[in-house]
């Protein structure tokens, strides 16, 4: 008796500017997976893209209806609601990268298409499989306060939205899956430098369980940061979420009842962040199991992102020099 050898998931990859790339060669690792569409707009980035894959090359994203079991989906947000959507409504399983959307009706219909067909409908936050953060988990105590800088160079991608969905969206979900309190207060600030759009952006957030965090983001930087500091009674921790790197201090009684600042130990795994999203929503889908990054933790961050939105547009009212007209004002390259 021949044992019927076991059948792929079929994988179609919609968008395939910078992330969309990576999302296919990922998939490609995965003997689970069959990569068998890719669509972009632009026919030239989708064949490159799709170069040394077997697969059919579309324009027109509609086109894989029928023909695949699960979605990624890499295009600028303000499209991602009407994207995901068509696929949900198909039966499609997502993985929608971060954030979810541009307004919370549109992540509540999202959610509640996924939650009606029983898909799994997982949201990119890459941040979360950083095996820094991986690390973090098992140290973690409650933290005090936070101070967060993710700081990158001037690229046109991701410029469809302000910094704070573009850039410090990833730094709201690390935070509220850490103090899982709700947030009580949010002050902000912001300014637009070289797009019509916010692109420095600093947060103050208070939490119903008294924890602070300090939050900023920008792409006008010379230089890369990404780092995260966890302040909490029991100690200190510190992710460079760049170079996947950890450094955890904590506190004891030494000799003669003095307070002594150690080291703890760190394991940080070798891992690819992106890889091992990817391989985690792959997982979810064969075994049908809840994805570790919900489309709920997905709204949770919008949620939070529109609020300090909504706290910069009220500090711009009490200032109005820091609004401008497009190019007005503002520092030049």
């Amino acid at each position: 008796m021949s044992i019927e050898p076991m059948k792929k998931i079929r994988i179609g990859v919609v968008g395939t500017g910078h992330l969309g790339r990576y999302h296919i060669q990922k998939y490609r690792k995965i003997e689970e997976c069959r990569v068998v569409g890719v669509a972009d707009l632009v026919e030239e980035n989708a064949r490159k893209a799709a170069d040394g894959c077997d697969c059919e090359v579309l324009t027109d994203y509609r086109g894989l209806l029928g023909k695949v079991d699960a979605v990624s989906i890499a295009v600028p947000t303000g499209v991602h609601h009407e994207v995901a959507s068509l696929f949900l409504k198909a039966g499609v399983d997502v993985l929608l990268e971060k954030p979810i959307s541009t307004t919370l009706a549109e992540a509540d219909e999202l959610i509640a298409l996924a939650g009606a067909k029983r898909l799994v409908f997982q949201i990119g936050f890459v941040e979360r499989f950083n095996p820094a953060v991986a690390a973090l988990r098992t140290l973690m105590g409650t933290p005090l306060f936070i101070e967060s800088h993710r700081l990158h160079p001037f690229f046109e991608r991701g410029t469809d939205v302000d910094v704070i969905l573009d850039l410090m969206v990833h730094d709201l979900d690390i935070i509220l899956h850490f103090v899982r309190s709700p947030v009580s207060t949010v002050d902000a600030v912001g300014v637009s430098v070289l797009s019509d759009k916010v692109d420095i952006a600093n947060a103050r957030l208070t939490f119903a369980s008294g924890c602070v965090a300090n939050i900023t983001a920008s792409r006008v930087t010379g230089k890369i940061m990404q780092k995260i500091r966890f302040f909490g009674v029991e100690g200190y921790h510190a992710v460079d979420f760049y170079k996947r790197e950890l450094v955890s201090l904590s506190r004891r009684n030494g000799a003669g009842g003095q307070i002594e600042i150690t080291e703890n130990p760190v394991e940080i795994k070798a891992a690819d962040p992106l890889e091992e999203e990817i391989r985690s929503f792959v997982r979810a889908v064969a075994d049908r199991t809840p994805p570790p990054v919900s489309g709920k933790e997905g709204r949770d961050a919008l949620e939070l992102a529109l609020r300090i939105n909504d706290a910069i547009v009220r500090n711009r009212e009490r200032a109005p020099f820091l609004a401008g007209s497009p190019g007005e004002g503002r520092m030049q390259p």
